[in-house]
């Protein structure tokens, strides 16, 4: 099993906390960021993960990761190809063919990769994505039907699904992604509308890493949590 991650980023909005990584190979509690998903992704029993990066960082990848079990390999983007193109162009480095796993990489999740992968090929998809119900950022106001307020309260788990970035993907899906640009708004509407993209539900971990407070949040989640260091 092979999987696909996009690493791209800049980390522009990380600035200097970046300490001049791209945003996938930041440290969070002293190893990079993609190196949790990596280790996941063994665990599930990928043997190979291809990263879709920039040019000229595809060496740096692969000495940053190396020794975590699967084989690291870089696809290294001339241009930016969006997240969509990205995917494509990576999956050129294939080895294997069939059912492959692809996620975005600044992202800390404990999705159930073994379990996703199961419901996709139950489901008999083209594609199975990953969804879950995030934590709202807002506190809650209770409002009667004379906008009285009664009280506050914390913000609970949003009531919509939403699309967290981890997939498994038919080799047919992957060959209709675009060639550059977003396949959320063009391949998988398109699935969507012939029945054949389907949902898996996470209800775990799903931390972005796009600031600095988001960078002390996993950060300090994985020193509460050593599990994630092994």
């Amino acid at each position: 099993m092979e999987a696909i991650i996009l690493a791209g980023g800049k980390a522009e909005r990380l600035g200097d906390a970046a300490g001049g990584r791209p945003k996938a190979l930041v440290e969070v509690a002293g190893k990079p960021l993609a190196a949790y998903q990596v280790g996941r992704l063994a665990n599930a029993g990928v043997t190979r993960v291809i990263f879709a990066c920039a040019a000229g960082q595809g060496a740096f990848f692969e000495s940053e990761l190396a020794g975590l079990g699967p084989e690291i390999v870089a696809a290294e983007e001339s241009e930016r190809l969006g997240r969509g193109g990205g995917i494509k162009f990576a999956a050129r480095q294939r080895r294997e063919t069939g059912d492959v796993f692809a996620l975005n990489g600044d992202e800390l999740v404990d999705v159930d990769f073994s379990g996703l992968l199961a419901a996709h090929r139950a489901g008999g998809a083209l594609a199975t994505i990953t969804v879950a119900q995030p934590k709202s950022q807002f506190g809650l106001v209770d409002v009667d039907d004379d906008d009285l307020v009664h009280g506050f309260r914390e913000g609970g788990q949003v009531s919509f699904w939403v699309n967290c970035g981890n997939y498994v993907l038919a080799e047919e899906t992957i060959e209709r992604f675009p060639d550059k640009g977003d396949h959320e708004s063009s391949t998988f509407p398109e699935l969507a509308a012939e029945g054949r993209l389907r949902a898996f539900r996470h209800a775990g971990l799903w931390l972005t890493v796009n600031t600095p407070k988001e960078l002390r949040t996993a950060s300090e989640h994985v020193a509460a949590h050593p599990e994630w260091l092994s």
